[in-house]
């Protein structure tokens, strides 16, 4: 399913500025919004994203690129807006980039969301922030909704996400009490899609990638551990009826078919048709046993629900990442030929 099939005519928006753009998830809501008619100012600073995320919209009316650090002084000088819509997305969210990068994710929840706060209130702009399921923890909630607070390790490996997105929330929260802004806060669940990293750490690209290489599917534990799956044209529709809803609430948005985590390992293998083995590793340190969102608030505010099945969505990321791992065995292939050959021994 492409971005373009969906209707967003209805975007009540005429500039949006939509931090972390050049993302996995940034550059599909760029897309979207553009669909809508709706200006855009791509920011980002290229830590975890790329420019090949956006190449296709080089060019169209209304698309800007801003490459900077949100957590920069410069930075918010350069929004020179003036924007009706601040999509705050810009975050290291795969295990191996927030790992990597603890400090610089540590940032990105607490300074750069303070920086575009306040460029949303210089323009009198809505302002959202991309929150995470990560927030609720390993839960003892199950399924989790948005009036539980969760049961969170703030001091473990994973701290550096899970508490930078809670206290970018409490940031949120205090300028819509404190200053009245215009602000909300959607939590995602599991997102998933074409534009994912090939090695970013994450349950569905890297059983697909291992899958299409030939290697075995590496699963976490016993496997047993749950994820709610969501694709991205499905998430991307949430959070855009988060940001016109006006509501200053946590909204989940996400699947609400529950998967095992092998289950999925083994449904990759079917539809890639892999003869790859399944591996079982050992389970990361607070890695949350299961994780499915409460999506009641988002069905009755919203009217959403997810349209796209997870083994669909699956089948069209299976096929991205196919064909991005033939594109590169061409290039490889075109730059061996293009190589200087040895010369001839006498």
């Amino acid at each position: 399913m492409s971005r373009t099939s969906r209707k967003n005519s209805w975007a009540p928006w005429r500039r949006a500025a939509v931090t972390g753009g050049a993302g996995f998830l940034g550059s599909h809501l760029c897309e979207s919004l553009l669909h809508s008619g709706v200006e855009v100012d791509c920011v980002d600073n290229l830590l975890s994203g790329s420019r090949r995320n956006i190449a296709h919209l080089a060019g169209r009316p209304g698309f800007r690129f801003v490459e900077c650090d949100v957590c920069a002084p410069g930075c918010a000088d350069a929004l020179t807006g003036p924007y009706d819509l601040v999509l705050h997305f810009a975050c290291c969210a795969s295990p191996v980039d927030y790992l990597r990068l603890p400090l610089e994710t540590l940032d990105a929840g607490s300074l750069g969301t303070r920086a575009l706060l306040a460029v949303a209130e210089r323009d009198g702009a809505r302002f959202l922030l991309a929150s995470t399921s990560e927030v609720y923890g390993d839960p003892l909630v199950h399924p989790q909704p948005e009036d539980y607070w969760g049961n969170v390790n703030p001091i473990g490996p994973r701290s550096v996400y899970d508490e930078s997105k809670r206290f970018a929330e409490a940031l949120v929260s205090a300028h819509v009490r404190a200053r009245g802004a215009d602000a909300g806060i959607v939590r995602l669940f599991n997102t998933y899609g074409p534009r994912m990293r090939a090695h970013d750490g994450r349950v569905v690209p890297t059983f697909i990638c291992q899958a299409l290489a030939g290697k075995p599917l590496t699963v976490a534990g016993d496997g047993s551990q749950t994820r709610s799956l969501c694709y991205v044209d499905d998430t991307v529709d949430g959070i855009l009826l988060v940001a016109a809803s006006g509501a200053a609430h946590p909204v989940n948005i996400g699947g609400t078919d529950e998967v095992a985590v092998a289950d999925i390992a083994r449904r990759v293998l079917e539809l890639t048709g892999s003869s790859s083995s399944v591996e079982f590793i050992e389970r990361p340190t607070d890695d949350p046993q299961r994780r499915r969102p409460d999506t009641r608030l988002a069905r009755e505010l919203l009217g959403w629900a997810p349209q796209v099945p997870w083994e669909e969505g699956i089948k069209q990321t299976i096929a991205y990442f196919a064909a991005a791992q033939t594109a590169q065995a061409a290039q490889t292939a075109h730059a061996a030929q293009k190589s200087p050959q040895p010369l001839p021994q006498n």
